[in-house]
């Protein structure tokens, strides 16, 4: 589920529907669009994190609030420079990156950064005691040296061609985080960084407060105070926005549909790596057949559901990378053939029974689908994937559960799941099909092993020659349409609703992880207000 595939480590679902408390919405910001203070904000997000250590995984992709990188993203997710003065000299035939640090950072308690914060960073999530489920994102890392207080030498075992792009990693301070237990230690809840916000507070399942850093290399922001509610129910983060509790929110299509006539709110769309994908488990019988594998996949409707379901804001998903991505494989689309998905399951021995339901060898063409409580997109998807599943003989029961009740099912029985990362294909192919990471927590979840695909995979990363990774990633797809362990269903876009008091928005090509670095406010630090002579508090 990080930036950005199934990774529990980034991004973690509360048990239980929450909204604002009372406390909550009488802060001075939650009411923005109704003539609120605007130099604070509260925006409603539907996921919060497991942890807020960039050791464990958070701000592994950029675009936390409380740390920085060596580089970032812009709204055109074009590297720029961050903590580094520059993007990195590479080197020794690409083995070789040095980048030259930023004089004059501090961490928000006053400490100065660093090159030791960095290469305690790397050491430490490339350290197999440390829980951070991302560590084969560096695999082609050999170690990472200061040369003095402001350079740092990165070397690679074999060419990495993306490996400037994982420099984005948030960077923590060694002063505070060495000095206790990586995984269970405070800084995973209390984290201090070089970030444009300081951590203010954290209720869990309710919300995360942060307070503007006054003295953040790139300016004090202009938004001084800055609240995520983490509400989980899509609905009631419509109601909250409605009644004037949040000044935005990330809504479903349906939802925000709502607000179009809502002259004091601007609906923002953001294109995504995003998709929402049914797992199908090789360990169940028959999800993990392979002629009911191919049947669902000609026997799902993907338009349909781009129409009905997202009414237009998304496209159809074969597979992980969407359709008008340069590392699309042509040809890989698959057609709605119903006829088509009955004839592969006659051919392969599934034959119709009494109750319409396949049967082979005894077993019933039946398994139950997972989807997140709460989440109306999930369940949409669910159910419709059911139906057409359906109509080619196979029963399918759509449940709703929490992660705790979903995630010691999910080796046998099927998820509907969200995934998606921008940027290079290795960043969530790897995670999703390497079958040596299957059962590894939220990484390949149907626990999927090809060897063709495991080759293209490892070689995708280790060169960084563009035909030859072309060949690579369109191999791994190609496979994945004989073979698809995955039904890919839909990549969505992304809808967030904000109240119309700020300049300085915008959205990025956003990865699955919506809402807590994403969005509008992924750059909260640059918005200005408007000067529309309201009310201010």
């Amino acid at each position: 589920m990080t930036a950005r595939s199934f990774r529990r480590a980034a991004v973690a679902i509360p048990a239980t529907a929450v909204a604002l408390t009372a406390a909550a919405c009488s802060n001075p910001g939650a009411a923005g669009g109704t003539g609120g203070a605007r130099d604070s904000a509260v925006v409603g997000i539907a996921y919060e994190p497991d942890t807020l250590s960039p050791l464990l995984g958070y701000g592994k992709d950029g675009n936390s609030k409380i740390f920085d990188g060596l580089l970032g993203l812009d709204a055109d997710m074009k590297l720029t420079p961050a903590l580094a003065t520059a993007l990195p000299r590479v080197s020794d035939g690409g083995l070789t990156y040095t980048y030259t640090l930023r004089h004059g950072v501090t961490f928000s308690d006053g400490v100065p950064f660093t090159a030791k914060d960095v290469v305690y960073t790397y050491r430490t999530i490339l350290d197999p005691k440390t829980n951070n489920a991302s560590r084969t994102e560096l695999d082609a890392l050999k170690s990472v040296d200061a040369v003095g207080d402001d350079t740092v030498v990165f070397r690679l075992k074999y060419p990495y061609a993306p490996f400037a792009q994982r420099t984005v990693q948030a960077i923590a301070p060694e002063h505070v985080a060495a000095k206790q237990d990586v995984n269970t230690g405070a800084f995973t809840t209390k984290p201090i960084g070089t970030g444009p916000y300081v951590l203010t507070g954290w209720s869990k399942g309710e919300k995360l407060t942060f307070k503007a850093n006054p003295t953040y290399w790139n300016g004090a922001p202009q938004v001084k105070k800055f609240t995520m509610a983490v509400i989980k129910d899509d609905d009631v983060r419509a109601t909250r926005l409605r009644a004037g509790d949040l000044d935005g929110a990330i809504l479903p299509p349906n939802l925000a549909a709502g607000f179009k006539d809502d002259k004091a709110k601007k609906t923002w769309t953001a294109k995504t790596y995003d998709y929402r994908t049914v797992t199908l488990p090789t360990h169940n019988p028959v999800a993990g057949d392979t002629a009911v594998r191919r049947a669902l996949d000609l026997a799902v409707d993907r338009q349909a559901m781009v129409d009905k379901i997202l009414e237009g804001a998304g496209k159809p998903a074969y597979g992980p990378v969407p359709t008008d991505s340069p590392w699309f494989a042509k040809g890989t689309e698959r057609r709605h053939d119903l006829d088509g998905a009955r004839k592969i399951l006659d051919e392969a021995g599934w034959k119709p029974g009494p109750d319409g339901v396949r049967v082979k060898d005894g077993v019933r063409a039946a398994f139950p689908l997972w989807y997140l409580s709460g989440d109306k997109l999930r369940q949409d998807h669910a159910l419709a994937y059911a139906s057409d599943a359906k109509k080619a003989g196979i029963e399918i029961t759509a449940q709703a559960g929490t992660w705790e009740v979903i995630e010691p099912r999910m080796k046998t029985d099927a998820v509907l799941a969200g995934g998606g990362t921008p940027g290079d294909p290795d960043f969530d192919q790897y995670l999703l099909l390497k079958s040596t990471l299957a059962g590894d927590g939220f990484n390949n979840m149907a626990w999927y092993a090809d060897p063709t695909v495991d080759r293209a995979l490892e070689d995708g990363r280790r060169t960084d020659d563009p035909a030859a990774r072309r060949a690579a990633y369109d191999t791994i797809q190609r496979e994945l349409a004989k073979n698809p362990a995955y039904t890919f269903l839909t990549h969505i876009d992304h809808l967030y609703v904000v109240n119309d008091a700020w300049d300085g928005l915008s959205t990025q090509t956003e990865p699955h992880d919506h809402g807590l670095a994403s969005g509008p406010w992924w750059n909260v630090e640059s918005w200005k207000p408007k000067n529309t002579g309201a009310a201010q508090k």
